[in-house]
């Protein structure tokens, strides 16, 4: 068995990642989401990393106990297409092996679009937020404008929610969906800010009422979910 590390969180906004990618994969218990990140774990940990190219990878746990979220950042997409090519399909069918059954649901290639966090912000994340927003068509200026009004509602908040550490907004390459990654101090502040008197996150502001009705997002998709960090791998 491979000594095993204590994970790292990425940093999301590295400058050098060409093509950051997101996928879900769902494994439907608790008990099967630790089996299959303990799976992936000694797979990735046991052989070479597969290329400089890949420049991170990091699965996080959804809270749930449902799903697996994976992040990989590479140099850029043709280098995620060779690895494809030579070492992926060898890795998946270890991991099947070992936990048969998992679900693996659509990966997308984003680009980073915008991001915040106060400088000199030294908290440890708990907590990561994904909230997942698709739309009923290609758009890129749509993709963008949403992020701008996502950011003008939170710019009008009165009181920011002190458990929030970065918002880190990404848009895919097929003009589709945005990802927004955002770190929290603890799945328990996300619940207090959500569940907060006034017009904070998601509430019924006019600025939040525009971003959750804006043209073409679809309701039948996307969503939030909870994640803690399960395992991560670097270029060595």
């Amino acid at each position: 068995m491979p000594e095993r590390t204590v994970p790292v969180l990425p940093d999301v906004t590295r400058p050098d990642a060409g093509a950051p990618m997101f996928s879900t994969w769902r494994v439907g218990t608790p008990e099967r989401q630790r089996a299959v990140a303990d799976a992936i774990a000694d797979t990735w940990d046991s052989r070479p990393w597969p290329t400089p190219d890949l420049l991170g990878y990091a699965v996080y746990a959804s809270t749930d106990g449902d799903t697996l979220l994976h992040h990989s950042q590479w140099s850029d997409e043709s280098a995620y297409h060779a690895f494809v090519r030579n070492h992926r399909q060898e890795r998946n069918d270890a991991i099947d092996a070992a936990v048969p059954g998992i679900e693996r649901v659509g990966l997308h290639t984003y680009e980073l679009y915008r991001h915040t966090k106060q400088p000199g912000d030294r908290r440890v994340p708990g907590c990561i937020v994904v909230v997942d927003a698709v739309f009923d068509g290609p758009g890129p200026e749509r993709q963008r404008a949403w992020v701008d009004a996502v950011f003008e509602a939170l710019g009008g908040e009165e009181i920011p929610h002190p458990g929030g550490i970065s918002g880190n907004f990404f848009v895919s390459t097929d003009g589709t969906r945005v990802l927004n990654y955002a770190e929290w101090e603890s799945e328990e502040a996300h619940v207090r800010a959500l569940a907060s008197p006034g017009e904070g996150i998601g509430s019924g502001s006019a600025a939040w009422q525009r971003v959750q009705n804006f043209p073409g997002l679809r309701r039948d998709a996307g969503g939030v979910r909870r994640y803690r960090l399960a395992w991560s791998g670097f270029r060595r």
